[in-house]
């Protein structure tokens, strides 16, 4: 190979590697007994209908801290016939530029049946939905579910990601079973140290998190 091209060649490979995760975050699955994953946004499906940037893996990874008081979460839940799934944990800084992007793109309205039918795609930054930056990306969020023993998501009004007021944890036009079980997991959560977030149901940050001003992008893998 000629020297120029060799060059190029060792600089497309440095430019090629990934920053490693933090020493220190692990896989959650491996801490928390009898945690179900479905790692939405290594799969299509997702708002954006695709696999997205940075989620090599479904795995749900965790700094130690949110892992551990998750394992508590569980341990709790597990007398009343209850668990945890989780669809979201880490979530790198180019997956959610990835967002973005999707978001910007007003032509690609593939998705809206499920995931914003009652949104105009233009307004999804303003209204809150897309942002160009997230918790996620530092470790100790996540979002997740309640499932009972075989497995089964418990109803909780609507389904992960719906762009919808209807999402609020405080929404009051759901089943009163799915207001019930909404409450069941928040005070589950809150009683590990985790906080909700207002506008989506299944979105909690351990409150003591280890990293609050830290933004990662290594990849899921």
């Amino acid at each position: 190979m000629r020297a120029p091209a060799l060059l190029a060649a060792l600089l497309l490979a440095a430019c090629a590697t990934t920053v490693p995760a933090p020493h220190g975050f692990v896989d959650a699955s491996r801490v928390v007994p009898g945690l179900e994953v479905e790692m939405r946004y290594a799969s299509a499906h997702n708002f954006v209908g695709r696999r997205i940037d940075g989620y090599e893996r479904p795995l749900c990874l965790l700094t130690p801290q949110a892992a551990q008081a998750l394992a508590r979460v569980q341990q709790d839940l597990r007398p009343q016939g209850l668990g945890l799934k989780v669809y979201d944990c880490y979530r790198p800084r180019r997956a959610v530029a990835d967002f973005a992007g999707w978001a910007r793109d007003l032509s690609d309205q593939t998705t809206k049946a499920e995931f914003y039918p009652d949104v105009d795609k233009r307004d999804l930054f303003r209204e809150g939905y897309i942002a160009e930056r997230s918790g996620h990306s530092r470790g100790s969020t996540l979002d997740l579910t309640l499932v009972d023993r075989s497995g089964r998501e418990l109803d909780m009004g609507t389904g992960h990601d719906l762009f919808s007021p209807r999402s609020w944890p405080g929404d009051r036009t759901v089943s009163l079973q799915a207001q019930d079980n909404r409450r069941r997991l928040a005070e589950a959560m809150a009683r590990r140290g985790f906080a909700p977030y207002d506008k989506e149901w299944w979105h909690f940050t351990l409150a003591a998190e280890p990293h609050p001003d830290e933004y990662f992008d290594f990849p899921v893998r």
